[in-house]
């Protein structure tokens, strides 16, 4: 089942770093991870989706709460959420094939935003679905490149119950420059 999950994480060198290093060393498979910056400059916001059973989903919030850089770790199976991905796809069209490429591309809210004698790039921006779903109609044109940013994801601001989202854990944990050496550190 596919699992898409928050993770609020103090901005240093090294936590993408600790936070790979935990999925790899668990065994744990990701299937996007995108860090960014938040409104505060003190954070940054993970956003990893993962494909796995409820006893390993369990298991990957549990480990990601225990790293001492993560401050805060919502998983958003169940709630209500709005996800997206970017992509950049540049395909091969030449004038023939604008027009119809140019449509293709209204239709699913995107846009043309390079034109070159023999090629098109498009920026979309959707759930991953319904990129798939436009990459696959693009294939026939012949597509030269392909990025995608992966998963971003926020909750709604109303849930179905009605009641306003609440984080789990909304005390934040900081991290205190004259801690004991052994409060930096991981768990074992």
């Amino acid at each position: 089942m596919r699992h898409v999950i928050s993770a609020l994480v103090i901005n240093e060198p090294g936590v993408l770093a600790h936070v790979a290093n935990m999925f790899s060393a668990r065994g744990f498979n990701i299937d996007s991870l995108v860090v960014g910056r938040t409104e505060d400059p003190q954070y940054s916001r993970m956003t990893i989706v993962v494909v796995a059973d409820d006893n390993t989903l369990d298991q990957v919030r549990k480990q990601l709460a225990k790293l001492v850089p993560v401050v805060q770790v919502q998983d958003f199976q169940g709630a209500a959420f709005v996800e997206r991905d970017l992509a950049l796809i540049t395909i091969d069209a030449g004038p023939a094939q604008r027009s119809e490429v140019s449509h293709l591309t209204t239709l699913f809210g995107g846009k043309v935003v390079d034109v070159a004698p023999e090629t098109v790039m498009i920026e979309l921006t959707g759930g991953e679905e319904e990129m798939d779903r436009f990459i696959d109609l693009l294939k026939p044109y012949g597509i030269r490149e392909l990025a995608r940013t992966g998963v971003i994801a926020q909750p709604r601001g109303v849930q179905p119950t009605g009641a306003p989202v609440a984080l789990p854990g909304s005390a934040k944990r900081l991290r205190s420059i004259d801690a004991p050496a052994a409060a930096a550190l991981p768990p074992s």
